[in-house]
């Protein structure tokens, strides 16, 4: 997928969302995490790769508990620069509703943290279906995978954590602000968007 779905879907006179002008860090690979209050609240999962974020929408949000299992759809890539986007897309557009940073940080493939290498691997990965990576993120932390499920189509994957040391029972989704700026979804619906101090 390239950018031009993301620009089709959108009317950038409308939406404050980014229309991509920025490539990539330049440092090491970027995640973000949104929690996104469309028709249906959920969060997009965010990957960086070849100068576009690689998206999924996770219904229920990701989870720290290796038992859990879940559904990651795939949608349109998404620029660079939306990795930082929070703020109210307008009713009528694409994916209106409120949108906050809940997570970010960088990431790498597993047994790599070359970034050239993590490419390479996470690139492999997305055609075979089978992306195993380790998050550096401020709720997220260790080794995920995403898989895609078989004879279910091309966007229906799983995401799961693999067991180590980060791995919990607790809920991370009871953190509901922003990495960003601290504000919640909320706080947008309240018409507070000011980053905190």
């Amino acid at each position: 997928m390239a950018l031009e779905k993301y620009k089709e879907k959108r009317d950038f006179k409308k939406t404050t969302e980014p229309e991509g002008i920025k490539k990539s860090s330049g440092g090491n690979l970027v995640f973000v995490v949104q929690k996104h209050a469309a028709t249906r609240l959920h969060y997009d999962l965010r990957l960086e790769l070849d100068g576009v974020l690689k998206s999924w929408a996770v219904p229920k949000g990701p989870s720290l508990n290796s038992a859990d299992k879940r559904l990651a759809m795939m949608v349109e890539d998404h620029p660079y620069d939306y990795k930082d986007f929070e703020g109210s897309i307008p009713k009528g557009e694409y994916g209106a509703g409120e949108v906050i940073v809940w997570d970010s940080g960088t990431y790498h493939a597993i047994g790599t943290s070359d970034k050239n290498e993590s490419e390479n691997l996470i690139r492999e990965g997305l055609n075979k279906g089978d992306i195993k990576f380790v998050m550096e993120g401020k709720k997220l932390k260790g080794e995920f995978v995403l898989v895609k499920m078989k004879n279910r189509g091309e966007k229906e994957w799983l995401l799961i954590k693999h067991k180590d040391e980060f791995m919990s029972a607790d809920d991370v989704t009871k953190d509901d602000r922003s990495v960003l700026s601290g504000i919640t979804i909320e706080d947008i619906k309240n018409g507070k968007l000011k980053k905190s101090d």
